[in-house]
């Protein structure tokens, strides 16, 4: 009777290693599949790239017709390159903080000296206000450039902007408050 028992214990784990060794390749493949994502922030890069070429384009124009343009044309010159300077701002936050919050860290960096302060540091929901909060930037100055140039404007578009740049704040200062519930959530043990 004992020598059957044993066989059966002896049975058991190496049908459970079999089970653990198939879940250990899983959980490997799905944790490898992060780097795929890698691509994604390959491809940003290669964005920014484009945004740079574009700013240096505009920026040039601007410097063309600088002379010859009124102050609200100046302006909207301005703004533009803000505008392109605040997408650049945002594709490099979601560059950074994408890959070191789904892919790896970046091990350059650690020790580097221009090493920006906020690396490291956003976790997904601080990326989600940067990333809103961005937006309704970004925005803004799209609504200040089509209200320098009112009389050129269709003013249902003027409403729809208006609208989805209020839609953009009132998002941001819902995250903000999630955000804080779930500090606050965290902080008190619950």
């Amino acid at each position: 009777m004992q020598d059957s028992h044993n066989e059966v214990a002896h049975s058991k784990p190496t049908e459970s290693s079999k089970d653990s060794f198939i879940e250990t390749s899983i959980e490997k493949i799905i944790f490898s599949s992060r780097w795929i994502l890698s691509l994604f922030y390959l491809m940003l890069i290669l964005t920014l790239l484009l945004v740079a070429v574009k700013f240096v384009k505009e920026f040039a124009e601007f410097v063309m017709e600088f002379w010859f343009i009124g102050e609200s044309e100046f302006v909207t010159g301005v703004l533009s390159i803000v505008d392109k300077t605040l997408l650049a701002n945002l594709l490099i936050l979601i560059i950074f903080s994408g890959y070191e919050n789904f892919v790896s860290v970046i091990g350059v960096a650690e020790k580097s000296l221009d090493r920006p302060k906020w690396m490291g540091e956003i976790d997904f929901a601080g990326l989600k206000l940067k990333l809103i909060g961005s937006i309704v930037a970004l925005s803004g100055v799209h609504l200040l450039s089509a209200f320098l140039e009112i009389e050129g404007s269709n003013k249902e578009d003027l409403g729809w902007m208006i609208g989805l740049h209020i839609t953009f704040v009132v998002t941001g200062v819902l995250f903000a408050i999630m955000e804080k519930i779930g500090h606050s959530a965290k902080g008190s043990g619950h």
